[in-house]
């Protein structure tokens, strides 16, 4: 998966990434919109047929775009982590 920086300013941030669709940016979009800092967030893959996708981000200035992408992206990883550890648990019992 690469990622490049299409524009990068003070309280936006936008990006193309290769090799993600809706799934993955839908989830960011909406951990992106939990947080408080962000004013705006979404994204567009501009072709079904292709991979990439464009991820924007704006603050309203309390943090920067790349921190609250960050926080976002942790906040996935960590869902991830109790998502992986319950299913674990859950399959044991069958």
């Amino acid at each position: 998966m690469k990622a490049k920086t299409l524009k990068i300013t003070a309280n936006e941030l936008r990006i193309e990434v290769e090799g993600v669709g809706h799934t993955l940016c839908n989830l960011l979009q909406k951990r992106l919109l939990e947080d408080a800092h962000v004013e705006s967030a979404g994204y567009d893959v501009p072709h079904p047929l292709a991979s990439n996708a464009i991820i924007y981000v704006r603050t309203r200035g309390k943090v920067s775009p790349q921190e609250a992408l960050h926080t976002a992206v942790e906040k996935i990883r960590e869902t991830n982590r109790e998502f992986g550890k319950d299913l674990q648990r859950v399959l044991k019992k069958t």
